[in-house]
């Protein structure tokens, strides 16, 4: 059939629908309308309802539409992690096509990029191939289509070809063929075309398009892409001429004779390729040339990220996705080193990923780490990539392009990375990347890396450029500032950074050992005739690869030291963690920036990659790009570095230093070197540390590494932003820790559900839970309260600030005596009245083990202090005794607890309601000032005044910062 997708498939639902509807009138009878019309007029419609049906199922051009569909629309690995509810056609987004003049010359070869770059001549894929491309001889045009490394290529004749098999574009071709030519130069035998479309396409072996009758193939397109991974050669004496598509040839030929328009004039073709081999076709056989020129402004970008973050849950669009991309718009509009670095849609989608992984990481996804993306992302664009020169006579072996990234821009990392640099200049990048004087060969394959790859990774800095004259030093920068430390990383521990004592080691170990080898054959004859002891000599030549291994031990060694040491520097105590570093650099810095030099950064990431890549799943990526990490080389960085980190570990940190440490041992991904360097630890502290998915991900799948039986003293998250959905993320980790600090967070009454589980765990740990100012309220008390008839462990819960009121303190009293353990009750600072705290007191007075309950900056009255004090005092002689802390006064005396009292009020009076707890504090002034006025002994008046003092200085410090608007940080 001939006719158009939308119309075949229009007419194919009718079709259909006519056949059900007469099998539906053949089962049920027909009604009276149907009565009037002949049965045999039926019979004819259905049989011919099949017969069209049969036409449009065998005919091999659907046939080959429905096999494109199915081919293209398929996802490479590296979109799994988006949670796969993509498709290139809803998360497409057309980067910017320009019109090129082919007298351009030369000019093609340098960057796209420009700031103002003209969108005059902008086409989309539907005019490339225009009626205006005619030359009046019946020939199909040939369009060049090139552009730089991860401008979207792959991706654009991706897209063209899913929207012809939809009918949406170039609809003026009955059959489109698209090509890799990677695939076409791995091809060794000779070919005809025909044969070679009916290998690649079975259904289309018998199609009389490519049999060069009639004019049938000027509704042909070919799509070659890649085509700077074949050798073309368009002169004749090299490449003979073809006309007839039965003649078999090498897979170049063919392309080459196409192109000349010897092989069906009539086909039009369309070609790709990167801008180091644009001269490769001779400009008389290109109609048009077209480059692709990425993402040039902030609202293609825009339109990129939404289209990826928006609809991430596969649901309804996301709150958090829409903050998110608001924030990376405001960053892009900056005209930031990002909006420089997302021109190359490459890194929109490196963005989108990290972003994913930081904000979108939940339990049921896959396991993801940064070093993961990172090698992902070049083996998107680089995997099975050789460094060709385009020469096809040259026998030498072919070098594996990701390797030279690391040899001469990896090399430029490292050396920016140890005196920590993050720019570089022109003369940079001639010593690291141009070198010393070469051979003819590689000053090719520079040149062609140059054109080709350099831009990809090192753009010009936009932000220390825009106070810059024209005669200032141009400064370059990585695209994004991690992949410095990446490429970095891989440098190191791909063994590239040698000493010259391993340099010559290496070599005379090769030379000798050869030399070995002959040696042995030779005294295996002379044995017989010569004297043992001169043996000894030649066996010398055997001792020196071993001495080569020594040394390259020693080499792997020292990688884990310098990896340990980057790890625990203590200049970067105060530095935020790594991974809120990486997304400041997505979604900028938001308010007051700290004014610090444009050229330095802080590398942390550093050390973290280094351990990323001795990951297996790591390795065997980069293991496909031509870099091979030998299992003997990790096993011994491995070694060396569990010593140094175990040591490391017990060390009192930081909490973003902790926090960089725990993901460090995350992108390890080795369970039992992770139980074995958390064994010293006692506690994590990881207070103030901003907790996202992917941190709370990260505490979670380390702690659940060690042995059930490993247990922390103490786990501290508080003031960590955690919210209700983050505590599922945590559970893993609360199982492995005695003291649990969940105070200063987000956490509501629906988060005492999953508390009240854990505490009636048959495994449950914990003995102290501290949930102060959480709004919990009564609801969310009611469901923890639940918990203490079944739980065992718990010794301390402390409720302060969470918005009680009498009915929960009634309801613990009448709970309390269900549970035998606990030891100390904290309800301070809630809207408990007398009776109920009278009532809660009598209660832990009865308890066996109850000890001290916390009432204080309750709405209690004077008499209802008086009270409490008077039922924490033993009844009888030997009685048990409960701190009742209700004020800093107890009757006419101070409270042997005054000093606990003020200190909490202390630490966080800033941070709740200012108007009460100044109010509470005036009240302790007149509790002060009434009992200092009981007493006439000049100490207990030193006394008294040494408390209001204390109690003046907190009141004071409110009234100061209510003037200032300042807020310290929770403690």
């Amino acid at each position: 059939m001939t006719v158009a997708p939308l119309t075949s498939f229009f007419f194919f639902v009718v079709v259909i629908s006519g056949f059900l509807k007469d099998s539906r009138m053949w089962r049920l009878g027909r009604t009276a309308t149907q009565t009037n019309v002949p049965q045999k007029f039926h019979s004819a419609a259905t049989a011919k309802s099949i017969f069209i049906l049969n036409a449009f199922i065998c005919d091999p051009v659907n046939i080959h539409k429905q096999r494109l569909l199915l081919w293209f629309s398929h996802l490479p690995r590296e979109e799994k992690q988006f949670g796969g509810y993509f498709s290139p056609e809803t998360m497409h987004v057309e980067p910017l096509i320009l019109k090129r003049n082919p007298e351009d010359g030369k000019g093609l070869s340098t960057s796209p990029y420009k700031g103002n770059a003209s969108v005059s001549h902008a086409l989309t894929v539907e005019q490339l191939f225009d009626g205006s491309q005619s030359d009046g001889q019946g020939r199909g045009p040939n369009v060049l289509l090139y552009g730089a490394v991860g401008t979207g290529k792959s991706t654009v004749v991706r897209k063209l070809v899913l929207d012809w098999c939809a009918g949406s574009v170039l609809s003026q071709f009955k059959l489109v063929l698209p090509f890799s030519c990677e695939d076409l130069s791995n091809l060794s035998k000779s070919t005809s075309l025909r044969d070679l479309v009916g290998r690649k396409y079975v259904h289309l072996r018998k199609t009389a398009f490519v049999n060069g009758d009639g004019n049938q193939a000027r509704e042909v397109l070919f799509i070659f892409n890649g085509m700077e991974k074949m050798n073309l050669d368009f002169r004749i004496g090299s490449t003979d001429l073809c006309s007839d598509p039965n003649e078999a040839l090498p897979p170049a030929a063919i392309v080459v004779n196409l192109l000349r328009k010897y092989l069906l004039p009539e086909a039009s073709i369309l070609i790709t390729t990167r801008l180091s081999a644009v001269d490769y076709i001779p400009k008389k056989y290109v109609s048009r040339y077209v480059q692709i020129c990425g993402f040039n402004d902030p609202d293609r970008q825009r339109a990129y990220f939404t289209s990826r973050l928006l609809l991430q849950s596969g649901e309804k669009p996301n709150k958090e996705a829409e903050s998110l991309i608001e924030m990376l718009y405001l960053n892009l509009q900056k005209e930031s080193q990002l909006a420089t670095a997302c021109f190359l849609p490459s890194y929109c989608w490196l963005t989108c990923a990290i972003l994913h992984l930081l904000h979108f990481t939940d339990v049921h996804a896959p396991i993801r780490t940064l070093t993961g993306i990172y090698t992902s992302f070049l083996g998107l664009n680089f995997e099975g990539e050789v460094l060709a020169t385009g020469d096809a006579s040259s026998q030498e072996p072919q070098t594996s392009l990701m390797l030279y990234v690391v040899r001469t821009v990896g090399k430029l990392a490292f050396d920016g990375v140890t005196s920590k640099r993050t720019s570089f200049s022109k003369k940079d990048l001639e010593q690291w990347i141009g070198g010393q004087t070469k051979t003819d060969e590689e000053l090719q394959q520079l040149a062609v890396f140059r054109t080709d790859v350099l831009d990809f990774f090192l753009v010009p800095c936009v932000e220390r450029n825009k106070n810059l004259t024209e005669l200032d030093d141009k400064r370059y920068v990585f695209a994004v500032p991690a992949m410095q430390d990446y490429l970095a990383a891989l440098y190191v521990v791909l063994g590239e950074n040698k000493s010259a004592m391993e340099k010559v080691t290496n070599q005379l170990s090769v030379i000798i050992g050869q030399a070995g080898e002959d040696v042995t054959a030779l005294l295996s004859i002379l044995s017989k005739f010569l004297p043992l002891r001169i043996f000894a000599i030649f066996n010398l030549v055997k001792l020196f690869p071993k001495l080569f291994e020594r040394v390259s031990s020693l080499s792997r060694g020292r990688i884990a030291n310098t990896m340990a040491a980057e790890m625990f520097r203590s200049e970067d105590s105060f530095n935020e963690d790594v991974l809120d570093q990486v997304e400041q650099s997505l979604l900028g810095v938001q308010g007051p920036q700290l004014q610090q030099e444009d050229d330095t950064g802080p590398f942390e990431l550093y050390p973290i990659f280094k351990g990323g890549l001795l990951h297996y799943g790591n390795r065997r990526l980069l293991d496909q790009l031509g870099c091979s990490i030998k299992s003997s080389t990790v096993a011994q960085i491995t070694h060396t570095l569990k010593k140094q980190l175990i040591k490391g570990s017990r060390l009192v940190l930081p909490p973003t230093e902790l926090m960089d440490l725990l993901v460090l041992l995350y992108e390890l991904q080795n369970p039992q070197l992770m139980a074995e360097v958390l064994q010293p630890i006692k506690a994590i502290k990881l207070s103030t540390v901003r907790m996202t998915p992917l941190k709370c991900f990260v505490l979670s799948s380390v702690l659940d590494c060690t042995p059930s039986t490993f247990l922390l003293n103490e786990l501290d998250l508080s003031s960590c932003h955690i919210t209700p959905e983050l505590l599922p993320m945590l559970w893993p980790a609360f199982h492995h820790t005695r003291s649990l600090n969940l105070q200063f967070n987000s956490l509501g009454p629906e988060s005492c559900a999953l508390l009240r589980d854990l505490l009636l765990g048959p495994s449950c740990t914990i003995k102290s839970l501290q949930l102060c100012d959480n709004s919990l309220l009564d609801s969310g008390a009611s469901l923890l309260l639940d918990a203490l008839p079944g739980n065992k462990s718990l010794q301390k819960l402390s409720l302060m600030h969470t918005g009680l009121g009498d009915c929960t303190a009634l309801k613990m009293a009448e709970r309390l005596s269900q549970h035998t353990g606990l030891q100390e009750l904290n309800v301070a600072y809630n809207n408990i009245g007398d009776d109920a705290a009278l009532t809660l007191a009598d209660a832990c007075r009865e308890h066996p083990t109850v000890h001290t309950v916390h009432l204080y900056l309750n709405q209690l009255t004077d008499a209802g202090k008086r009270s409490l004090h008077i039922r924490g005092v033993p009844q009888k002689k030997g009685g048990r005794r409960v701190k009742t802390l209700a004020s800093v006064t107890e009757g006419s005396d101070i409270s042997e607890d005054w000093h606990p009292i003020l200190n909490v009020i202390g630490k966080n009076s800033l941070l709740w309601e200012r108007e009460r707890v100044r109010e509470q504090l005036r009240v302790f002034l007149k509790d002060l000032e009434w009992g200092r006025q009981q007493h006439h002994s000049f100490w207990k008046k030193l006394h008294f005044h040494r408390v209001e003092s204390v109690v003046r200085k907190t009141l004071r410090m409110l009234e100061t910062s209510s003037t200032t608007g300042t807020t310290p940080a929770s403690k």
